[in-house]
């Protein structure tokens, strides 16, 4: 799916997503969502690491592509001045289609997660994860701080990149209506993250960065980055097609 088309579809749950925006439930539990499961195959992944921002979230997703993000906000670090709070989201998200084909795929090569999946040994502490599938075929889940398989380590890690950006999309959704000039640092942070693969799946925040690219007000510096993180949402949308 190309940014352009995906911008139409989440744009109105991203307008939603701005400092105004009234305070979200929190996340539901695993065992919520899953009852709620379609006729279709559904994951759900969650997290929980008080440290980071957002400190904790679910991520739900169909088969079809089509899924949900619910964040808890977390608390600012005392050295805070850039007054982009946190704050909770709750919207629709796509998933690639590549890593939603990995998601799938290995849930069903691997007894829909009903397997010991943590690794063992004195790790640090990278966050609490969770990981359950439902459908048709049968459901499990398990839970791991490191994974032990390695493919599955990879996809919470691509996992968590997808809820990056879309972190820094909502810090984007304040900054270019209430502080302009933190869209530079915040934009060259992306692209930092998208090169050490910690941010991924930039289609989700295309209305942001396609708001920027035309804002006429914006520095000429601002809108080259962000037209530049567009052009490689493009290039990763018609790649996956």
């Amino acid at each position: 799916m190309r940014c352009s088309q995906l911008s139409l579809l989440v744009g109105a749950a991203l307008a939603a997503s701005t400092l105004a925006a009234q305070p979200r439930p929190a996340a539901p539990a695993p065992a919520q969502l899953m009852a709620v499961a379609p006729a279709g195959a559904r994951i759900v992944y969650t997290f929980d690491e008080p440290g980071l921002q957002p400190p904790q979230f679910t991520m739900t997703v169909d088969e079809n592509g089509v899924g949900h993000f619910v964040s808890q906000a977390g608390t600012p670090p005392p050295d805070d001045t850039d007054d982009v709070y946190p704050a909770p989201m709750n919207r629709e998200i796509h998933l690639d289609p590549g890593l939603l084909a990995k998601l799938f795929g290995y849930a069903r090569a691997h007894q829909y997660f009903n397997e010991a999946c943590s690794r063992r040994g004195r790790l640090a502490f990278t966050g609490n994860k969770t990981i359950s599938y439902a459908g048709p075929q049968g459901h499990g889940s398990c839970a791991f701080i490191w994974a032990a398989d390695p493919e599955l380590q990879e996809l919470s890690d691509r996992l968590n990149a997808v809820a990056f950006t879309l972190e820094i999309g909502r810090r984007l959704d304040v900054e270019m209506h209430h502080y302009p000039l933190g869209l530079d640092a915040e934009l060259e942070s992306l692209e930092t993250a998208v090169q050490q693969q910690q941010a991924s799946d930039l289609a989700n925040i295309a209305p942001e960065l396609e708001y920027i690219a035309s804002d006429q007000d914006a520095m000429n510096r601002v809108r080259k980055r962000a037209q530049a993180l567009l052009s490689q949402c493009e290039e990763a949308g018609a790649g996956s097609q």
